[in-house]
This record gives C-alpha cells, structure tokens and sequence, in this order.
C-alpha cells in the first residue's frame, strides 16, 4: 500500500503541473503567472462600490494580461510560470525531477 501510495505522489507531482498548464492555455488567456497575479490583486478591492470595483477588476485583468497569453510580458509570464511556480509545486525539481538543469555539465552529483 504504501508503495502505491508513494507511486500515486510521484505522478501527481510530474502531472498536475503539465494538466494545470495545459488548461489554462486551451481554456483561459492565462499562464500560472497571470492567473496568480490576477487571483492575488483581487484581494486587494477597497470598496463595495459598484462603479470602483468594476474599475478594480479591469485594472487588475490588464496587469496580469501583461504576462498572460499575448502579452507585452508574456516572455517573462512564460518562463516565471515554468521554472517559478511549477518548479515550487514540485518542490524544486523540474519535469526530469533534476534541481538543476540538465544542460549545466560538469556537477553530476547535485541533479537528482
């Protein structure tokens, strides 16, 4: 049991990251930096006021857009999205499960 346990983590945490990608580019204009900056300033909303929060809400879908899909940012969106976010949801490791990149040679000790 605990062996398919430890199994069932391991491709969770190979595949979750890829399934959330892949979602949010097919279905959304969102990369995981877009998505998470847009989820964070709308915690941000001051008022109750109808007129203010909808203001709120396009200020905050043109700051994440930036780094979204087509985005002047997208580049950077892209790249945060992939070796920042999804490398913490794994822990550090990238999709090879290596700390490191794999194109550094020379430390074979430190990429597993």
């Amino acid at each position: 049991m605990e062996w398919a346990k430890q199994k069932y983590n391991e491709q969770y945490e190979v595949w979750m990251p890829w399934i959330e990608d892949t979602f949010l580019k097919y279905f959304t204009k969102d990369n995981k930096a877009s998505y998470t900056t847009k989820e964070q300033l709308d915690k941000a909303k001051v008022t109750n006021i109808e007129q203010v929060d909808t203001l709120q809400d396009n200020v905050h879908s043109v700051a994440a857009g930036q780094v979204g899909q087509g985005g002047l940012l997208q580049p950077v969106g892209d790249l945060l999205s992939k070796e920042g976010i999804s490398r913490t949801e794994r822990g550090g490791k990238d999709e090879q499960g290596s700390y490191l990149p794999s194109a550094v040679p020379g430390i074979p000790g430190l990429t597993k």
